[in-house]
């Protein structure tokens, strides 16, 4: 893909690209409810946007716990690497503050994306937001 940039960033500098693309993926096509959606952690995370032309087709987070969330990628773009990106720079984000575990609760589909990351099931498949997941973690 032509055009495509990475930034790092926080929420209240791009807050309004970081919500289009969650929301499309999470309320929108997942039915997540919006409550559940926006949780009260975003201040406090560190946030991907991947931009085509200036608009958001991907986003991601991560605290400082080594907590990743909210990765989503628009349909159109699933499958061109977008996640893959976001995931990188997630994950050379804690090793530059030298986090030692990463972790993440995986939507069940998606588990093998994650896995290909490195990340390991750990646990039991739960529901969230009437979606199967399970929790997944990566030491680094």
């Amino acid at each position: 893909m032509k055009n495509i940039s990475a930034i790092t960033t926080n929420y209240k500098s791009n807050y309004k690209k970081i919500c289009e693309v969650r929301f499309k993926v999470f309320v929108d096509e997942q039915k997540v409810p919006e409550e559940l959606e926006i949780d009260g952690f975003d201040n406090d995370a560190t946030h991907v946007l991947i931009l085509l032309d200036d608009k958001a087709i991907g986003t991601g987070r991560i605290l400082a716990d080594g907590h990743i969330g909210r990765v989503a990628v628009l349909k159109k773009f699933r499958g061109k690497g977008v996640g893959k990106l976001i995931m990188k720079m997630l994950i050379e984000w804690a090793q530059k503050n030298q986090l030692k575990t990463l972790w993440l609760s995986s939507q069940w589909h998606a588990r093998g994306f994650y896995i290909d990351l490195n990340f390991t099931c750990t646990g039991d498949k739960f529901e969230e937001a009437g979606i199967d997941h399970i929790k997944m973690t990566r030491a680094l």
